[in-house]
């Protein structure tokens, strides 16, 4: 809406292809992570027959496990956005549970000296930080969600801009929380050499429950992201469908349950024809994501200044009245964008030997 706004059809075409492409990624990446989290407790499954892509194994029941729990989030969103969010609600609750007693723990059991110095001398600084900053916008991703899905629930205007930035704060301290906390409890660059991260660390720590407890973190914050995205992908089609930028067929919406159905089945389609590439895929999934949301998150800032100039008197449900902090994090995520396209950054720390749980 915003793109259109601020630069006519191209610019809603341009902001939904970013997001639509980056949803599309995620939630590819979450079909194959699903399976991947059990296979780490049921490790039995990766057997049978399989195929192969990019030299990586993709076991049939593995691929059956992440088909079925797509499906399962697929149900949840075509019966409405208020069951969506009383589900939200109840998966939310018991994250920041979890993740408050991993984090009471790590720090009060824990040692500043397990986490400084925070970079091991041959490592540099500032490519550190870059090559972690756009696979962590994809476990930010969600937020837009908000404001896609506001029509559908009614969110009163005033407080669509409080939640969306309340959002991006609360999900962002969380993980930065929970993660601290692992590199508290336990020195991470020990628990980078291992395969599951924070469960594994609070497991050598001598918290074997808590680790079980990250290991919940972990899925729970896939379920809740799998739910939200899987809400906001089929919305987006159906504004741009309903906007003449896509068919119209895509615009449909449900007589009962107000979902648009149509655009519901095209996500699952892609998402699942995505899908089946494996954990041979995951990296670039993760990597084409964050690429999209850092555009997306860009080209917002560029919308939100265009208006401005462009309609200098409007007064809108909620505004920000100090544009320096947005301007600075749209240059911010457009460098990096453009750090990953031209110096072609790979960003392996999600793999076989490296997880953020």
């Amino acid at each position: 809406m915003y793109g259109y706004a601020a630069f006519g059809k191209k610019g809603a075409l341009f902001a939904g292809w970013a997001l639509l492409g980056a949803y599309l990624s995620i939630l590819a990446f979450f079909v194959t992570a699903s399976s991947l989290l059990i296979s780490t407790i049921f490790p039995q499954i990766a057997i049978g027959p399989y195929y192969t892509f990019a030299g990586v194994r993709v076991h049939l029941t593995e691929l059956a496990i992440g088909v079925s729990f797509t499906l399962l989030i697929f149900l949840v969103n075509y019966l409405g956005a208020r069951l969506t969010g009383h589900v939200q609600i109840i998966l939310f609750v018991l994250l920041v549970l979890l993740g408050l007693s991993l984090v009471v723990v790590g720090f009060v059991r824990g040692n500043a000296s397990n986490f400084l110095p925070a970079f091991s001398s041959d490592q540099n600084k500032v490519s550190s930080v870059f090559r972690f900053i756009l696979p962590a916008m994809t476990f930010l991703t969600g937020w837009e969600s908000v404001a896609v899905m506001a029509e559908e629930t009614n969110i009163p205007r005033k407080r669509i801009g409080l939640v969306v930035v309340l959002s991006i704060v609360i999900a962002a301290v969380y993980y930065c929380s929970v993660l601290l906390s692992s590199a508290w409890v336990y020195p991470w660059e020990k628990t980078a050499t291992m395969q599951m991260g924070t469960i594994d660390a609070f497991k050598a720590a001598g918290f074997p429950i808590l680790s079980i407890f990250a290991y919940m973190i972990s899925f729970l914050g896939l379920a809740t992201s799998f739910l939200s995205l899987f809400a906001a992908a089929p919305r987006l089609i159906f504004s741009l469908a309903r906007g003449n930028i896509l068919p119209k067929a895509f615009a449909k919406v449900h007589p009962k349950y107000g979902t648009p159905t149509n655009a519901l089945w095209l996500v699952l389609a892609l998402v699942l024809g995505l899908g089946w590439l494996g954990k041979g895929a995951l990296v670039y999934f993760l990597d084409m994501g964050g690429f999209l949301i850092a555009l997306a998150w860009s080209f917002s800032t560029f919308c939100l200044l265009k208006i401005r100039r462009k309609y200098p008197t409007l007064k809108g449900g909620f505004r920000n009245n100090h544009l320096v902090a947005p301007t600075a994090g749209g240059i911010i995520a457009l460098a990096v964008a453009l750090l990953t396209w031209f110096q072609g950054l790979r960003f392996p720390w999600y793999g076989q030997q490296n997880t953020l749980f």
